[in-house]
């Protein structure tokens, strides 16, 4: 098993779409008639699969039922940042660095979802293994 990607409601899907795209993502595709509304699905360049699919129903997202939040692997966050001030996306708090070359900021979609840019020191694998958590899981 694996996780497939994780789907966010959106409020304004025009807007999200802007958003997302200037954050990285790109659309796959679309279903535009379901039960649960019009999915568009987005990934990021490095990734083979989406990652995030949009659902949008018409009706508005009540901020903080839907998901903690979206976590985003980035070369460099003074990189990132900087075209993402360019494209008028500002960090929602202080960057913060963790030493040895981690860096995490956030930033917010239109909908208020928290989205965490992550920088890993140098040599870390892409996503995040054992080594990252300080404590194991129960039954490991």
């Amino acid at each position: 098993m694996r996780t497939l990607h994780i789907g966010l409601r959106v409020t304004d899907l025009p807007r999200s779409l802007e958003f997302y795209a200037a954050i990285g993502y790109e659309v796959v595709g679309t279903v535009p008639e379901t039960p649960i509304g019009q999915l568009t699905m987005l990934k990021l360049p490095g990734d083979e699969f989406v990652a995030v699919e949009l659902v949008h129903d018409g009706d508005p997202v009540e901020h903080g039922t839907d998901v903690s939040h979206l976590v985003v692997r980035v070369e460099s966050m003074a990189d990132t940042l900087d075209v993402l001030a360019g494209r008028l996306i500002e960090p929602v708090g202080p960057v913060r660095d963790h030493g040895r070359g981690m860096k995490t900021a956030f930033v917010a979609d239109p909908d208020g979802r928290p989205i965490e840019l992550v920088q890993w020191p140098a040599g870390h694998p892409d996503g995040m293994t054992a080594a990252d958590c300080p404590e194991k899981g129960a039954g490991e």
